[in-house]
């Protein structure tokens, strides 16, 4: 393999792993960075996002606790806490009567 070669291959990776990283979420309620999205679900909505590779669905809020369903998976997270599921760290940031915004990380 040249050097040229070499180099091409190399930038080629960097802007392909670059891009992972902008469509790592799909809709327009999420911001992320390369292994973080931070969700804003509207409250009193059939409220679902894909983050990172996986469907988040906000299921509701009761006592002091966010009921997300991960993936599959059910997890009640505190206000102001966190928990793991499905290799993910997700955190609740705020919860207002209109939204609920969650930071979904991977572990």
């Amino acid at each position: 393999m040249t050097t040229l070669t070499r180099r091409f291959a190399a930038v080629t990776a960097a802007v392909v792993l670059g891009l992972g990283g902008l469509t790592a979420c799909s809709t327009d309620n999420v911001d992320c960075t390369t292994n973080a999205c931070t969700v804003t679900f509207d409250r009193g909505v059939d409220a679902e996002s894909s983050v990172l590779g996986v469907d988040v669905k906000l299921e509701g809020v009761e006592n002091g606790q966010v009921k997300l369903d991960v993936g599959g998976t059910v997890v009640s997270v505190p206000v102001d806490g966190s928990t793991q599921a499905n290799g993910f760290d997700i955190s609740v940031q705020k919860v207002t009567d209109a939204e609920v915004v969650v930071r979904i990380q991977t572990s």
